[in-house]
């Protein structure tokens, strides 16, 4: 049974068409995942279905009493209070119907209305319509199920009383997910709700959508967690919708088919076009060398079956592909030893993240550093860089090494947000305008988007930048916290890619379980102050660690 549908949008920003006639619908339960590439409009799309974006054309249709619960890519909680008292605030639609049932309430001890059997009967109507109401959003039940939430995000008793301003980025999107979800909307839209979710909360992240009552439509990045939670994919490319379904493995081969199919059918189409139209030709030529009436007739009705063709739309288009972000790092061999941790403590104050920890990356390794939210991997990272010391121990960096460093956070460009990317760019390359502008166009970004101020960027632009930037430093040790975070699958793709053919060492932190299965060949886990290693990916860890069974 369908619930919501898209009936014919176009949605326009500043003359530029975002995309034009779409059409889909979302059924009860369905779990469906929106993919494409970044800028393709599907945060705008959510927006549209929530109401808050009216489309330009067309327009949205709900079944009656629909309600919607939206999880934005930025969450911001109020800073100063604790976790739990944030979870319990009561969803407005909640805290509405309670204050129409104490209304209700107190019209049913008006003796003008229970003395009048009509107006009482109505009351007694809406007052049970409003019952059912409240029941449906959980509202007699509201703070135990906030508590079910939160345990099933992942969160415990003695996490309630931390401050909001403590918890990690994953985390915030948690509560605030718990927060939407105690109502029960029939529909929750998610834009992108796993970014910053360490393993185990992606993993409670899946077990929350999968066992969710309602329907999902979530924008994600994380190629396991769509296969986990994806019965369909809807794929927004270039302003069209289309469908796909199944999870994220079957539509890449089948998209890859049909993309096959379309070319090839594409190819045969032209011929036939490109037949038709020399038979017009011949046809024109002979009308005018013997003013023949019947060879003219001949031409116009061949040329008007070839313009039905285009009306009706049965001109098939030729396959475009993606412009694809070109990062490539050359790298050099530089030291044998690239990078080595001797028997080092780290921690702060009376609080310590690890001890006596070892570490030795040689030249040419690939290798992947986990652990849950604060185990202390980013902390790691800026011991390595020089930002920190630690509290005992050596930090070794081989002596002909150079690193190239990407911030989780992109605090490598603060400095340039109100400059351009052609002016960071032109200041590393100390090159010419068009020879910067032809690397940021290389690098998937328009000619308008190379002179906006950096602020203005998206999370998935300001990744593509960083990237350039890394790029541009031409280093030998790659340090990636994160590099994945905002990035499109295309673009991921292409990072995954451009390591594999990296002459040099890279050490990842990430959470992006399918990345780390393509692009290192050991993990490192910080866990309890200790760090354990363990040969191949994600998926040989899991195996290791007793989390998956061999097949």
């Amino acid at each position: 049974m369908h619930v919501l549908r898209v009936n014919n949008i176009t949605v326009s920003y500043a003359d530029r068409e975002v995309f034009r006639e779409l059409s889909w619908v979302v059924g009860d339960r369905d779990r469906v995942a929106l993919v494409g590439p970044n800028g393709a409009g599907k945060s705008t799309l959510l927006k549209v279905m929530l109401g808050e974006i009216r489309p330009d054309r067309g327009h949205i249709s709900a079944q009656q009493s629909l309600r919607i619960g939206y999880l934005p890519q930025d969450v911001n909680l109020p800073r100063g209070e604790s976790l739990i008292n944030t979870a319990m605030v009561k969803p407005p639609e909640l805290v509405a119907v309670e204050k129409s049932l104490d209304k209700i309430e107190a019209q049913l001890a008006d003796p003008n209305v229970y003395g009048d059997g009509s107006r009482l009967a109505q009351t007694l109507e809406r007052h049970e319509a409003l019952l059912a109401q409240f029941e449906r959003m959980n509202g007699g039940r509201h703070s135990s199920h906030v508590r079910e939430l939160l345990a099933m995000l992942g969160f415990t008793a003695e996490d309630y009383d931390r401050r909001t301003e403590s918890l990690s980025g994953g985390q915030k999107k948690m509560v605030a997910l718990a927060q939407l979800a105690v109502a029960a909307p029939d529909v929750l839209l998610l834009d992108e709700p796993d970014n910053h979710l360490d393993m185990a909360g992606k993993r409670q992240l899946e077990r929350f959508i999968l066992n969710y009552r309602g329907s999902v439509v979530i924008i994600s990045h994380d190629r396991y967690l769509l296969d986990e939670v994806a019965e369909q994919i809807v794929e927004l490319e270039n302003g069209k919708l289309t469908v796909y379904h199944g999870n994220y493995s079957y539509y890449v081969n089948e998209r890859r088919l049909r993309r096959l199919r379309q070319q090839q059918q594409y190819v045969t189409q032209q011929k036939e076009i490109a037949r038709i139209e020399a038979m017009i030709e011949r046809f024109e030529s002979w009308a005018k060398q013997v003013l023949s009436r019947k060879h003219m007739l001949a031409a116009r009705q061949r040329r008007r079956m070839l313009e039905k063709m285009e009306e009706r739309g049965e001109i098939i288009e030729k396959v475009g592909e993606q412009r694809l972000m070109g990062f490539q790092v050359e790298g050099w061999r530089g030291s044998k030893k690239a990078l080595e941790l001797k028997r080092v403590t780290m921690g702060f104050d009376d609080d310590p993240l690890f001890m006596d920890a070892n570490l030795l990356l040689r030249h040419g390794e690939r290798v992947g550093l986990i652990g849950p939210n604060g185990a202390g991997k980013t902390v790691l990272l800026k011991l390595i860089l020089g930002e920190l010391q630690p509290v005992a121990g050596e930090v070794v960096v081989g002596p002909s090494i150079g690193i190239g460093f990407y911030s989780q956070e992109h605090q490598t460009l603060d400095g340039w947000l109100e400059k351009t990317p052609l002016d960071l760019i032109r200041s590393m390359q100390n090159s010419s305008e068009p020879n910067a502008v032809n690397f940021l166009l290389r690098m998937a970004f328009s000619y308008e988007q190379v002179r906006q101020p950096v602020r203005t960027l998206s999370g998935g632009e300001r990744s593509r930048l960083q990237l350039a930037r890394v790029m541009l430093q031409q280093p030998n040790l790659l340090l990636l916290d994160e590099p994945t975070n905002n990035l499109d699958i295309p673009s991921v793709e292409a990072l995954e890619d451009a390591l594999d053919d990296f002459n040099g060492t890279v050490l990842i932190v990430s959470h992006d379980r399918y990345f780390l299965d393509q692009t290192v060949d050991r993990l490192v886990e910080i866990r309890d102050g200790v760090l354990k290693e363990y040969v191949g990916g994600y998926t040989e860890y899991l195996v290791a660690t007793g989390r998956l069974k061999e097949s």
